[in-house]
């Protein structure tokens, strides 16, 4: 069975490290980097603390302002098969975008990665919002979330096709007309855990129908548990099958909570890229549904410091009990993210996982 799938404790991933900045947009000198060198030393780390994956953001083009945040994005895929060769442990998703590549070609790229991991990929589906990325690509972004998860559904079910069968076979749907189809080796241990991330009416239904990990953002861990009871109990009514929930965050870990409020202050307000916030603010309103609009009314300093993730500022107890409020409330893990991810996981490691194998929600690896 796959570990991030296995139902053993609550997981931990790191998300958004292939991008510059991660996921602050602040113009700090010792913000992340997203180059392939970093990334490589991160997830050997990782790999050693005890980190259970590595989840990317997938981007072609950034989003202005004084850093032009996210200009630099390393392909989730092809360098998941360098960080999956270089780890032992770490489960690595690949982030795809439903509507730019054909689910053939990733179907065996996909299972390639599974083959170097020996069973340790997994992808992320997005079913795509960014206009300006489809713009760039040539493409016209649809306006109905209908047709936007209509061919994610039929992309999805002609890879599980592809993975799942050792015959030659045809597809004609839709939006893929294929004809003697095959794609050996599959993956190897059976098909790759699956994360997809939608808050809107056919995101969820995307989520509770395909996915394994239901990657949801909410404010907090209180308001997060309708939303854990909404996902589960529509998976089970309508698919009987099970989903678990993730939610991401962004942390700021320091010795006490008035030096993790300061240093918060210091790269997510002095520091932030404001022109960058408001043009990612203005293209999640107009194309996406991630955030309702109360959370883009009232995310600005969270687009800033985390890309509107729920923030974890504080001590290394604070954000322990932070971690365990998210468990209580019914997710199953989430992700985060720091400003200088290399820089501050060993403190992470060393001070906030050891206080989360003694609250029992996770053992040590």
């Amino acid at each position: 069975m796959k570990t991030i799938t296995d139902g053993k404790g609550f997981k931990v991933g790191l998300f958004g490290a292939n991008c510059s900045s991660g996921l602050a947009a602040t113009t700090v000198p010792e913000r992340w980097s997203g180059g392939w060198e970093d990334n490589l030393r991160l997830a050997r780390r990782a790999d050693e603390v005890g980190i259970d994956f590595l989840l990317p953001a997938a981007r072609w083009k950034g989003y202005g302002g004084r850093g032009n945040f996210h200009d630099e994005v390393l392909d989730p895929t092809t360098s998941a098969a360098g960080l999956l060769a270089h780890t032992s442990r770490l489960v690595v998703f690949s982030t795809v975008h439903t509507a730019f590549h054909h689910p053939l070609a990733v179907a065996k790229q996909l299972a390639t990665l599974d083959q170097i991991g020996r069973g340790r990929a997994g992808i992320n589906i997005v079913a795509g919002w960014n206009k300006p990325e489809y713009e760039a690509f040539g493409s016209v972004l649809p306006d109905s979330h209908d047709d936007r998860y209509a061919l994610a559904q039929e992309w999805w079910d002609v890879v599980r096709a592809v993975w799942t069968r050792s015959d030659p076979f045809d597809h004609d749907g839709r939006f893929f007309h294929l004809h003697n189809a095959e794609g050996l080796p599959g993956p190897y241990d059976g098909p790759l855990p699956v994360i997809n991330a939608g808050s809107s009416e056919q995101g969820l239904a995307y989520a509770t129908r395909n996915a394994d990990i239901a990657f949801t953002i909410v404010s907090g861990p209180e308001d997060g548990q309708p939303v854990v009871e909404r996902l589960r109990d529509r998976a089970r009514r309508h698919h009987n099958r099970t989903v678990g929930v993730f939610t991401p965050t962004h942390v700021v870990c320091r010795p006490t909570r008035r030096e993790a409020e300061d240093y918060l202050h210091h790269y997510a307000h002095d520091h932030a890229d404001w022109d960058a916030v408001d043009n990612l603010m203005t293209l999640q309103g107009l194309h996406a549904r991630s955030f309702t609009p109360e959370m883009l009314a009232t995310f600005r300093a969270r687009f800033a410091s985390g890309h509107g993730t729920c923030p974890l500022i504080g001590s290394p107890d604070d954000i322990a009990d932070q971690i365990g409020r998210f468990h209580r409330s019914g997710f199953a893990g989430i992700t985060v993210s720091f400003v200088d991810y290399l820089g501050e996981l060993d403190y992470f490691a060393q001070e906030v996982l050891p206080r989360l194998h003694a609250q029992g929600l996770r053992t040590p690896a």
